[in-house]
């Protein structure tokens, strides 16, 4: 039967289709379910009803059921097509008589008109605003990790530090102070943060020997990563360029471009135990140039940056009138007697700031609480610290439970110092991995001193490496062993990776040996 159908609804083409071939509307749920599909009972009673269109792919299951052509069905104005009688017993095509019963009358489907689009709906892409931002330490690869562990195979994942998950526990004392105070935070706090949080962190940094700090230059915050980004966002503008080490905790680089900024990467140097490159530094400093982030202890590869070496990145900054940030969220992790001197003490006449925060010295990433200190320097970061505060607003507050901790986690007995010592969990593991990647045919590293990550480095020319990204994705797949490429990292060449270390260490050897087994006969095509 051919029809006119350039004025018909969807509901009209739909229903005409149903009688033809004797349909109910429990006919077309069960015909779809024989089809391996679902369609529900309120689902079709709304597409015959009107009140709603369903989704293409809705639309081609249907026109499957009802033996029509999908066009036709949909609305194509110039497609007249012939719906074909079904063989059905001849007491369920009498009952689709009765089926109008249950559809709404005309006045119902005057007010619930048809929601039937002429065109298809335009696409949303992302903003071009990310088309240079790169985050692989949950990238992805990582996606690739989870797609397979959807199907049921499980997956060792070194590529985050992640401290729950491997059994580091969070202070007694931490967790019950939380609870304690839980039913008092409900509110939000002032923008900057709790008092006591603030005074807390105040009175660490100046134990630390940061001068010139006050309670109006702390800021608390989701982590430290949201401060990263709110302070990129407050002092970049377009074209602005900002040094960042290579390699690079990442969150610097996307912050520094999603904020307009130009992200220029500094060398750190693999032979001088991963300790910036001073002349690097230098030659890379341009009129535009308006700041320099310093990651110490240095996360991906564990350096912990001795004083001269900051003393003369310092001396540059004040050459060049830049802007100092130091990231120094693994302070608290140093080993080996080795000293974290933090940056700002040394610049009292530059602005400096210095973020730091609980989650990895407490074991607590999921609370999400760190922090940032303005010092040095205030008078000419006045109009920063402006931006800083309108931004802090903007977001109301960091949570406030993870607030409530700070005073107790900065004041109480350090529980991490017993990991970072010798029979500790963090320094046995960290030489284990040192000496167990040296010892693979290939593999080199350089010690960490701070941290949980170490950054080796692979032979290229033997495992005829040239996509990190490929080496990754082939050691996940051969050995379920989750690790983030080099390049993750802004690292120019494909020759490291980064494991984190904090396995227990009958699960780190099992991976070691799975890891120099894959290399044994690994060569990339």
């Amino acid at each position: 039967m051919a029809q006119n159908t350039e004025h018909e609804s969807f509901a009209d083409r739909l229903k005409t289709a149903m009688a033809h071939r004797g349909l109910k509307q429990s006919d077309m749920i069960r015909a779809a379910s024989e089809l391996g599909s679902k369609l529900g009972k309120s689902q079709v009673s709304q597409y015959v009803s009107g009140k709603t269109v369903p989704r293409r792919d809705v639309v081609a299951l249907l026109a499957r059921i009802l033996d029509v052509d999908e066009g036709w069905l949909e609305g194509a104005a110039s497609l007249q097509a012939e719906p074909i009688a079904p063989v059905i017993p001849s007491d369920e095509r009498a009952s689709a008589r009765h089926e109008a019963a249950d559809q709404p009358s005309d006045s119902d489907r005057q007010h619930d008109a048809p929601t039937q689009r002429s065109t298809s709906m335009r696409e949303f892409n992302k903003s071009s605003k990310l088309d240079n931002v790169l985050y692989d330490v949950r990238g992805p690869i990582t996606d690739e990790a989870a797609r397979m562990e959807a199907e049921g195979q499980r997956i060792l994942k070194l590529n985050i530090g992640n401290t729950a998950p491997f059994g580091f526990r969070t202070p007694d004392e931490v967790i019950e102070d939380m609870r304690t105070q839980l039913t008092d935070c409900e509110g939000y706090s002032e923008a900057r943060g709790l008092f006591s949080a603030r005074k807390a962190i105040m009175q660490y940094a100046q134990l630390k020997g940061i001068p010139n700090v006050s309670m109006d230059g702390i800021y608390t915050g989701n982590g430290v990563s949201e401060l990263i980004q709110l302070c990129m966002n407050a002092l970049l503008n377009n074209g602005d360029e900002i040094l960042i080490p290579m390699p690079d905790y990442p969150l610097w680089t996307a912050c520094a471009t999603l904020a307009g900024g130009t992200p220029v990467h500094y060398v750190c140097d693999e032979q001088a135990e991963w300790n910036p490159d001073i002349a690097d530094i230098e030659s890379k400093i341009t009129p535009r140039t308006k700041a320099i982030v310093i990651i110490n202890p240095n996360n991906p590869t564990g350096a912990v940056y001795p004083r001269e070496v900051l003393e003369q990145i310092v001396e540059i900054a004040r050459k060049h009138q830049l802007m100092i940030f130091s990231d120094e969220i693994y302070d608290r992790l140093v080993m080996d007697g080795f000293e974290h001197v933090s940056t700002a003490t040394l610049a009292p006449d530059l602005p400096c700031v210095t973020f730091s925060g609980l989650s990895k010295s407490h074991m607590v990433c999921g609370f999400r609480i760190g922090w940032m200190v303005l010092s040095g320097n205030k008078r000419c970061m006045k109009d920063f610290m402006y931006g800083v505060n309108m931004l802090s607003n903007m977001r109301l507050c960091s949570n406030v439970p993870g607030q409530s901790i700070v005073q107790t986690a900065l004041g109480g007995h350090q529980s991490v110092n017993n990991y970072i010592v010798p029979g500790g969990r963090i320094y046995e593991q960290r030489n284990y991995i040192y000496e167990a990647l040296n010892a693979i045919d290939g593999v080199t590293a350089v010690k960490p001193k701070a941290a949980f990550y170490i950054f080796p480095k692979l032979d290229v020319e033997k495992f005829n490496i040239t996509s990190d990204e490929q080496f990754a994705l082939d050691l996940l797949h051969e050995k379920r062993i989750l690790i983030t490429r080099g390049g993750g990292f802004a690292w120019p060449e494909p020759d490291h990776f980064r494991i984190v270390f904090l396995p227990r260490m009958g699960v780190l050897q099992e991976a070691v040996e799975d890891l120099a087994d894959f290399l044994e006969h690994y060569r990339q095509r």
